[in-house]
């Protein structure tokens, strides 16, 4: 089926089909970083951001992770093979708070439309994207080459780097 004409401007989220919830991901991979809260209290993943918390980025990248072509190698098992991926859906959309403020999903349930740079604008093209350094391309190590214990020492903040 063919995606209608800029349909995420009349469709809510909610209501969109499988594909057209899949063609709104830009492929960022933003979403693969190792990201974590400094809080003193909990160990592991939350559903939860506190009033006082803060995600924190890393350019510390899931081992699935191809970073140039910013794509899971791994993208139909990803939430098998890593417990810890949270696959976003219709039905977790309201704790978006772990997804990048340039994410098109947060975009839009925070109603502020697509970025001129997203490939839904583009033909289905990444480049602008890339150009716009708005993906982890080439920016990222894999979790296979660092010690965990060390991951305060990659903490980024291009990752909230948002245009338009």
């Amino acid at each position: 089926m063919a995606l209608a004409e800029r349909y995420w401007e009349t469709t809510p989220l909610e209501q969109m089909n499988k594909e057209e919830w899949e063609a709104l991901c830009d492929g960022c991979a933003k979403c693969c970083l190792n990201k974590f809260i400094d809080d003193d209290e909990e160990e592991g993943p939350t559903a939860v951001l506190h009033q006082d918390e803060q995600v924190h980025y890393t350019n510390i990248a899931c081992r699935y992770l191809n970073s140039h072509k910013c794509e899971c190698t791994e993208y139909s098992q990803r939430t098998v093979l890593v417990p810890d991926c949270i696959a976003l859906t219709k039905e977790n959309l309201k704790d978006i708070f772990f997804m990048p403020t340039s994410c098109a999903y947060r975009r839009l349930h925070e109603g502020r439309g697509l970025p001129h740079w997203h490939p839904l604008l583009n033909g289905g093209k990444k480049s602008l994207m890339h150009k716009k350094q708005m993906s982890v391309r080439n920016k990222t190590i894999s979790e296979l080459q660092v010690n965990m214990d060390d991951f305060e020492d990659f903490i980024v903040r291009w990752p909230l780097n948002d245009l338009d």
